[in-house]
């Protein structure tokens, strides 16, 4: 993906789109992704019509404000979702959106709930770290497998 600056192609961040209800969890985050010196766009979102609205404006048009994500992590309580993997059965339904990796981040791991998100066609489900080291390590961890070394699907 990239933007263009006078013609000459500008390659742009890859951007991942966090969801989670919690605005402070949010926040950090986002100071993970910092701290983890992660070469990343993150946008966030609340609640899960937030996260529709923004893959509905997403790259809709030349320099959109919204870029498309190359990966969505999304909180398993995240208000506006039952819970039931709804949410993700929708984005893997979606042409648009089901390339898309997407990571549940739980609040245990529970085998059932698990086996839910998974059925619903999510990529990962990792239980929610709690503290700010833990989270860092998460976004390292993750931001480098799915942004530097996984190969996905070129964008829409």
């Amino acid at each position: 993906m990239s933007d263009r600056v006078e013609g000459i192609p500008v390659p742009t961040l890859p951007t991942v789109l966090f969801a989670d209800g919690n605005e402070d969890y949010r926040a950090m985050a986002r100071d993970a992704l910092l701290e983890g010196r992660n070469v990343t766009d993150m946008r966030t979102v609340g609640d899960g019509p937030a996260l529709l609205g923004y893959l509905q404006c997403a790259g809709a048009t030349e320099g959109a404000a919204a870029p498309v994500p190359s990966l969505i992590m999304i909180d398993a309580a995240l208000p506006g979702e039952p819970g039931d993997g709804a949410l993700i059965k929708a984005l893997k339904q979606d042409p648009q959106t089901r390339r898309i990796p997407v990571v549940v981040l739980g609040g245990t791991g529970d085998p059932l709930q698990v086996a839910e998100y998974y059925d619903a066609g999510v990529n990962t489900y990792i239980v929610k770290p709690v503290t700010f080291l833990a989270l860092v390590r998460l976004m390292k961890v993750f931001t480098s497998y799915w942004l530097d070394t996984a190969e996905l699907p070129p964008g829409r």
